[in-house]
């Protein structure tokens, strides 16, 4: 598990079930520079076949995290967003609480790896690595 600390509409969200697929440009937004920084890591592993799955869960000094990283795995109830070569998943779980999110990868000076600019957090802790 590959984990990483946010606005680009993607270009196709598929919601996984044994039943039914649903198309929908809903869900969670990737700007071009995480898009970027996530294809480089893929590409230094040599794995195209992982995608970055982005949960909430229970945690932190705010009571939720985020966590990130790589998956092969698809599970029922999984949201699949496409940002060109890349796709981002979330659990049917999760999903709710990161509609209208969207990660960023910052590289300044001052700080370097991913955000997430997530409108549903109505407070978040002086680290930013929960929300509640």
């Amino acid at each position: 598990m590959v984990l990483f600390y946010g606005t680009i509409t993607p270009t196709r969200e598929v919601v996984m079930s044994t039943t039914e697929v649903n198309l929908s440009t809903a869900g969670i937004g990737l700007t071009d520079g995480a898009a970027l920084k996530v294809r480089a890591l893929l590409d230094q592993e040599d794995r195209n076949d992982l995608k970055l799955r982005v949960a909430v869960q229970p945690g932190g000094c705010s009571g939720l995290r985020y966590q990130l990283y790589f998956d092969d795995r698809a599970l029922e109830g999984d949201s699949i967003s496409e940002f060109g070569s890349v796709a981002v998943v979330t659990d049917k779980m999760s999903t709710p609480y990161l509609m209208g999110a969207t990660i960023d990868f910052v590289d300044t000076i001052e700080k370097q790896g991913f955000t997430i600019d997530n409108p549903n957090a109505g407070d978040s802790c002086a680290c930013g690595d929960s929300f509640n």
